[in-house]
């Protein structure tokens, strides 16, 4: 994936309505930020910025893309590529709130599980 929106050979990246132009709160319950919760706004041009309630600013001052697809009538995966180098990929469960994945490196992957709750 390259940073204009597309993927290799230029497929356009799927952004599901779900989430495009939402702002989703997410507390997580286990992995390397439990207990914390952080605000991802996705926004509509595909990119994505994330802080802490009541933070101002974003996740390091960047809004890499990030993909949404729909998995099920009531799933969406979602994953973006930090520029930490770590990416976030989580599939949120709408019915139930739930929202379970793997942040993952080049060397370290970590399972996360969570809540979550849209805002806007």
């Amino acid at each position: 994936i390259n940073f204009t929106g597309s993927v290799r050979g230029g497929q356009e990246i799927e952004r599901a309505a779900a989430v495009r132009g939402k702002t989703i709160r997410l507390t997580w319950t286990d992995g390397p930020t439990k207990g914390r919760t952080h605000e991802h706004v996705f926004h509509a041009d595909g990119t994505v910025e994330w802080h802490e309630p009541g933070a101002k600013g974003t996740g390091g001052g960047e809004r890499p893309p990030y993909a949404a697809m729909q998995a099920g009538a009531d799933v969406c995966l979602v994953s973006y590529l930090a520029g930490s180098g770590y990416t976030l990929t989580v599939a949120l469960d709408f019915p139930s709130q739930r929202v379970v994945g793997a942040a993952s490196g080049a060397k370290d992957w970590f399972p996360v599980r969570g809540t979550f709750q849209v805002m806007e």
